[in-house]
């Protein structure tokens, strides 16, 4: 205890949020002991009441007195990183076959699976999926164990990573309908989690070709990538936190822990960056989700497809939450999100080579052409709120088009 308040969640409240600490106890000769297991920071140092320190000889100092030292270890922090720390050590080769599921790795890749288990470990050691310790033995990788776990709880490191889905009744949070938490490796139950958030969504059947099938409401190409990026672009310098899907009547929203590192305005145009490479380059070979700086021009697109506005996102201090929207006829879209896919919808027009015209954006939102005076007037407040401009001032009124605020 410090004072009335437990210890742990002193420390909690005092420390920054990378700080991942868990205190276990133990009898040893009919005494209790009480361990503080402290694991490494990544990323960047943990802070105590916002302030970092290091240890200069036997005293604890500010970091911000020694910039030497601040700089080798921030060299340090980058050279270290979640994906390559072990998620379990010292391992036998058949523990690392008993705890991954390599199949999916060889499936997807479409490559022949190799006929022993050295064959399978060349791979699995190439990827950094398991690395060799000095020892002779190996560990399994926090990369490897989130895709390929057979039991996510088996890693301590990532157990709390897995992705958890909730749907509720209707339009808000009051009651929980169906509650499920994932506990295989991100790629080993990918396709499965799709499938079963696909059959938790509103359908209908429609007829094409005289051939009748059931088409979901939501565009499941962009909600695919929309889940693929939560896994992919999490902060995992964040514990305790994981990716989160929420199911309600009229919306779907995802909420990764971490924040984007773009301005999320250039979110179609901007070189992608991501801070965690290793996972974001083996799940593109995978297939598990687009090609590098594709992934929002498909969302924005399939989004257009079906008329919606386009996702939202919103930042909050520590997470990203990307909100989609079932059918919603023009009147019900809010006038900020109408905007925002305005915007998106001249980004695409301008990355083809094309621009905005009221033509083309009463075709993105599904409007009669009788009605193009309501898209005039929202064209013309985006171009109030500095969203987009006038390609050309002195093209006539009737046929002005427009571009990004950015171009």
């Amino acid at each position: 205890m410090n004072g009335n308040q437990e210890i742990e969640s002193w420390l909690r409240n005092l420390l920054s949020k990378n700080a991942d600490f868990e205190f276990e106890d133990t009898e040893i000769e009919g005494k209790k002991i009480v361990v503080l297991v402290i694991k490494r920071t990544t990323g960047q140092p943990v802070t105590f009441k916002k302030d970092s320190y290091i240890r200069i000889g036997s005293y604890t100092k500010p970091l911000r007195d020694y910039p030497t030292q601040e700089a080798q270890l921030w060299d340090k922090l980058r050279l270290t990183n979640f994906e390559t720390q072990a998620a379990k050590p010292e391992l036998q080769k058949g523990d690392i076959f008993s705890l991954l599921d390599f199949s999916v790795y060889f499936e997807l890749q479409n490559i022949t699976v190799p006929s022993n288990q050295d064959g399978i470990l060349h791979y699995a050691l190439e990827d950094k999926i398991v690395v060799k310790q000095d020892n002779g033995l190996y560990s399994i990788t926090n990369l490897g164990a989130l895709l390929f776990a057979k039991r996510i709880e088996d890693f301590p490191s990532v157990s709390r990573k897995a992705i958890r889905l909730i749907q509720y009744e209707d339009d808000t949070k009051l009651r929980i309908l169906k509650e499920y938490s994932g506990h295989k490796g991100y790629a080993v139950g990918f396709e499965g989690l799709m499938q079963y958030l696909e059959a938790l969504l509103p359908s209908e059947e429609v007829i094409t070709e005289s051939v009748r099938k059931t088409v979901t409401k939501y565009p499941m190409v962009a909600l695919r990538e929309i889940m693929a990026n939560a896994l992919i672009h999490q902060d995992f310098t964040i514990p305790g936190s994981a990716p989160l899907v929420e199911i309600f009547g009229n919306r779907i929203e995802i909420t990764n822990p971490g924040t984007p590192l773009i301005d999320i305005k250039r979110i179609i145009d901007n070189p992608p960056k991501s801070r965690n490479e290793a996972l974001s380059s083996l799940m593109r070979r995978l297939k598990l989700c687009e090609e590098l700086g594709s992934g929002w021009d498909r969302i924005t697109i399939e989004c257009e497809l079906k008329h919606l506005p386009a996702p939202k996102i919103v930042l909050y201090e520590e997470n990203t939450r990307v909100i989609l929207y079932s059918n919603l006829s023009f009147n019900n879209i809010s006038t900020e999100d109408k905007l925002w896919s305005v915007y998106l919808h001249a980004c695409l027009q301008y990355l083809k080579g094309e621009h905005l015209t009221n033509q083309s954006l009463r075709e993105r939102f599904g409007i009669e052409e009788k009605n193009k005076a309501i898209i005039s007037r929202l064209i013309a407040d985006a171009v109030s709120k500095n969203l987009i401009k006038v390609f050309d001032e002195t093209t006539a009124p009737r046929y002005k088009s427009y571009v990004p605020s950015w171009a």
